[in-house]
């Protein structure tokens, strides 16, 4: 029965930046990573801008798997999904037949998060596209070969990022959201409305405060297209459909094994699950009741993890993380607040740009919003300010 020290399962930013961590630390620990994909490492925040670097599905690839297993002297089992953890047993099941138990010493779970999916009705419901996975940025573009206008669901982070992205390679772009802006968990109103415009004035149509209740397969032109219906009523036809409405944790696999789940796989500052000698670290963990779906969460993580994983336990502390927006027609980097916390924003506006700050009951600053090329220069600054 193949046995690794440590056993991580999942092959992305998370787990391949802990493994580079583990090596600073640990040249001699056997590792093995079991991944559903083809165990190449790519650039995943480059998904939502691909277009405008000319980016297909294969050049998005920064190191193939074969590299990486080399270099970092660990194996890399692609193509591989676990089935079923035994946290008791230190065992994971895999769909591989006779040879389907892997044993470990530890574990850790760096398994993302996956689309959500609306609840839309139609015959072209199942042919909305969500990109969050290099295969599905592969379709994504096969999808968009001779395309001349996209229908995206969300204008959140993603949404914006690939809004931006369709309307620089020259596509029709309409956004939709029930939201009364552009992101709207993080810019205060006057930020959000300043973005709006600059989205705007690059051509992106949004329409607010509405969501898609049906999408139907039409005929345009001779080719498939699809007719959304939104909640107000208004028809319209675009030849695609892309969600962007956001992530959640996975925590299936997880939750079987009856490890503690909430929003994300629970664990506290170490990392550590409710199993013992298993972990969590990405989008796909819940930390003292935290998720942080974002590149600079996981590169902490992954840090501290490393340290706990080879005899140093290490509770993950995170600096300020500004979040830069990848949206050139309208460039913008927050750093909101934490949920619930009390205090107020206070915003300075000239010309095309907002400073927007976040001020908790004692005074202190405690998040920020900027918008325009010149206002986000302040990035720096504030976020060496931040309490």
């Amino acid at each position: 029965m193949e046995r690794s020290d440590i056993l991580i399962v999942g092959a992305g930013l998370a787990a391949i930046t802990l493994v580079r961590e583990l090596r600073k630390r640990d040249s001699a620990s056997t590792v093995t990573v079991v991944t559903a994909d083809d165990g190449h490492f790519y650039s995943k925040p480059m998904l939502s801008n691909g277009l405008a670097a000319g980016k297909t599905a294969a050049t998005l690839v920064m190191t193939p798997r074969e590299t990486l297993e080399s270099q970092l002297k660990i194996v890399i089992r692609a193509r591989t999904r676990v089935v079923a953890i035994k946290p008791e047993a230190h065992k994971v099941l895999i769909d591989q037949g006779d040879q389907g138990e892997l044993t470990y010493g530890k574990l850790v779970l760096a398994l993302g998060a996956q689309p959500i999916r609306l609840p839309i009705e139609g015959d072209g419901a199942a042919d909305v596209l969500s990109v969050n996975h290099i295969d599905d940025y592969a379709r994504y573009r096969e999808k968009l070969e001779g395309k001349r206008s996209v229908a995206l669901l969300g204008a959140g982070l993603i949404g914006c990022e690939f809004a931006n992205d369709l309307r620089s390679a020259g596509l029709a772009v309409e956004v939709y959201d029930i939201a009364p802006q552009p992101l709207g968990r993080l810019l205060p109103t006057e930020a959000g409305s300043l973005y709006r415009q600059g989205l705007e004035a690059a051509g992106v149509h949004f329409h607010f405060g509405v969501g898609i209740k049906t999408v139907e397969r039409t005929m345009m032109e001779g080719s498939v297209a699809y007719r959304l219906t939104d909640s107000s009523g208004a028809v319209s036809e675009v030849d695609l459909v892309v969600s962007a409405v956001g992530l959640k944790p996975e925590t299936a696999l997880a939750a079987t094994a009856g490890l503690a789940v909430n929003r994300g796989i629970v664990t506290g500052a170490e990392l550590q699950t409710s199993a013992a000698d298993v972990y969590a670290l990405g989008d796909c963990v819940e930390v003292d009741g935290s998720v942080l779906p974002f590149v600079m969460p996981i590169m902490h993580q992954a840090k501290a993890l490393a340290a706990t994983l080879t005899g140093t336990p290490t509770a993950v502390a995170y600096p300020a993380m500004p979040v830069v927006v990848k949206t050139p027609a309208c460039p913008a980097v927050v750093c909101p607040p934490a949920p619930g916390l009390a205090g107020e924003w206070k915003t300075v506006a000239s010309d095309d740009n907002i400073e927007a700050v976040f001020r908790d009951g004692e005074g202190r600053l405690a998040g920020f919003a900027l918008v325009g090329s010149e206002a986000v220069k302040a990035k720096q600054s504030l976020a060496a300010q931040l309490a």
